[in-house]
């Protein structure tokens, strides 16, 4: 199933809000955000210890190759909010994947 939402996301160290569209993909394996949006925004990001390999919707290797940052938000969404660690890694056409949460 597939959903697209407009949501907001504040950073944890700077608290800064940006609006951001999502695709809620129940077939997705984690939670995703484009590495365009956040160079371009200037949000930090965070080294993780093990390099995450990541997968297309079509199961190929997605082209960014494996993931070692992470950005810490706290995703807004109507009256509901939960803080997130979201891999970073080339979506093209979407700004976030959330897969699971």
């Amino acid at each position: 199933m597939l959903i697209i939402l407009l949501i907001e996301i504040s950073t944890t160290d700077t608290s800064e809000v940006h609006s951001i569209k999502v695709l809620l993909d129940s077939g997705a394996m984690g939670n995703f955000i484009d590495q365009d949006f956040v160079r371009m925004k200037g949000i930090s990001t965070w080294n993780i210890s093990r390099p995450i390999l990541v997968y297309n919707m079509d199961s190929s290797p997605n082209e960014a190759g494996q993931s070692s940052e992470v950005v810490d938000i706290v995703l807004h969404y109507k009256t509901h909010s939960k803080r997130m660690l979201l891999t970073i890694s080339s979506l093209r056409k979407q700004s976030m994947i959330l897969g699971y949460i």
